[in-house]
């Protein structure tokens, strides 16, 4: 975390703008702790474009356009239990009900995607799930695209659920993440366990 912040400054130094803003960084473990968590979703990066990111894989903040794999989980979501894809991308109110919207790399540099990668953030996020792991009992573990999978491989499937598909890009979303139905099959397992379903 030391190289993390040095690289990180060095990079405000030199006056780069680095998506989300400071305050945002966490914001998947602030809406979401460790006590509070039913499920987890991974995501890679965030979002490189301005106004984009705000701290929760695959969300955006209010009023800002729909990214396309947001756009496909909405999709999927309405065809699975019949909600209405929502006017906004912020998915706040999942984090809130115990959804760890996890991305393994917490930062990136403004239109350059991938950038903040190997600097530190995945041992950080590793780390993360292996607590949740290691914790929490009866998580449901949502792993869109092989980066997730293997990300999370070492989940104890004796323990908790694990959900996989492709990932809900365009490139992809047609090989099997449409149809996968994972809104209903988290639901259905919580209840199972006694737990509240979340209200997608």
């Amino acid at each position: 975390m030391k190289k993390l912040k040095e690289f990180l400054k060095h990079e405000y130094d030199a006056g780069k703008v680095i998506y989300p803003p400071k305050p945002l960084y966490f914001q998947a473990m602030n809406l979401t702790p460790l006590e509070k968590v039913k499920v987890v979703i991974l995501g890679q990066d965030p979002y490189h474009g301005p106004n984009q990111a705000n701290g929760l894989c695959f969300s955006v903040s209010p009023g800002v356009r729909l990214p396309p794999s947001l756009q496909n989980i909405f999709k999927e979501m309405r065809d699975d239990i019949g909600k209405p894809i929502p006017e906004d991308g912020d998915l706040s109110k999942w984090a809130q009900q115990g959804v760890l919207l996890l991305n393994s790399v917490l930062t990136v540099e403004k239109e350059q995607a991938a950038s903040h990668q190997g600097k530190g953030w995945e041992q950080f996020t590793d780390k993360i799930i292996s607590v949740v792991n290691d914790r929490c009992q009866n998580v449901v573990f949502i792993l869109w695209g092989a980066y997730a999978q293997k990300k999370a491989a070492f989940v104890d499937t004796k323990r908790h659920h694990v959900l996989q598909s492709v990932h809900p890009s365009p490139l992809s979303s047609h090989r099997g993440f449409f149809g996968s139905k994972p809104f209903s099959k988290t639901n259905a397992w919580l209840q199972s366990k006694n737990l509240k379903p979340i209200d997608w």
